[in-house]
């Protein structure tokens, strides 16, 4: 397991930096490593299925990538569609308070990336107690996603099969092609999204993670280990 602390070490180097910038900087980092987790988490279950392979690396990224209405909550969803136990299961207790959090979060970064006034007048002491409770979202889900899969989120490919035998037996929905990957997403997961009144221009996981991570995904890092593709 990934010691969430050291995820999140950029983070609080860049708060403790005299950047004017640095409570904006760390809390749209701090909003990123979330979305990512959950991201990860939801793809690391869908290769967990028999039909998929190392030979259906980029086509599955491929087939989310083509996915243009997938947010956050459509993640959550699709985690909870496929799983039997839910993420609101997984944070457990602080479920109630962080998720509402989470929430305001990406509210104020959607808005601050379209360059919009947010409906508080944050401050950086408001921006740190965020990503605070950001941090305490992802460790709490890391942790309990951990015992429960033998993954984090945060690991460095979601794309591997789980130690845990047989775990895509216990499923909710079975996947045996890419075709059947398409159409859960659509289903389970644009549907849900598009229902959101999400704001028009507001950036999908997908295109986010293309846009932030940039040659990493491309390109094996300079420890030999291939592109993180999920």
């Amino acid at each position: 397991m990934v010691n969430v602390a050291s995820e999140f070490a950029t983070v609080y180097l860049i708060l403790s930096s005299s950047a004017e910038t640095r409570g904006v900087d760390a809390f749209a980092l701090s909003v990123i490593k979330a979305e990512r987790q959950i991201r990860k988490l939801f793809t690391h279950l869908v290769y967990q299925f028999p039909a998929f392979g190392p030979s259906d690396f980029a086509r599955l990224r491929n087939t989310l990538a083509a996915s243009h209405r997938v947010y956050f909550e459509s993640f959550l969803a699709g985690f909870d569609a496929l799983y039997p136990r839910s993420v609101e299961a997984l944070v457990g207790q602080d479920y109630a308070r962080l998720k509402p959090r989470l929430d305001e979060a990406i509210d104020h970064r959607n808005k601050m990336f379209h360059g919009q006034l947010t409906s508080r007048g944050l401050t950086c002491q408001d921006l740190e107690a965020l990503v605070a409770d950001i941090q305490a979202w992802c460790t709490t889900l890391a942790v309990n996603a951990f015992a429960e899969l033998g993954y984090d989120g945060f690991g460095w490919n979601s794309l591997h099969k789980s130690n845990i035998p047989d775990l895509a037996a216990r499923f909710k929905v079975q996947l045996t092609s890419l075709a059947d990957y398409a159409d859960f997403l659509r289903a389970r997961m644009e549907r849900r999204a598009a229902a959101q009144a999400v704001p028009p221009g507001t950036p999908s996981l997908p295109s986010v993670t293309r846009a932030v991570a940039g040659e990493r995904q491309r390109s094996p890092d300079r420890m030999g280990r291939p592109p993180d593709v999920e």
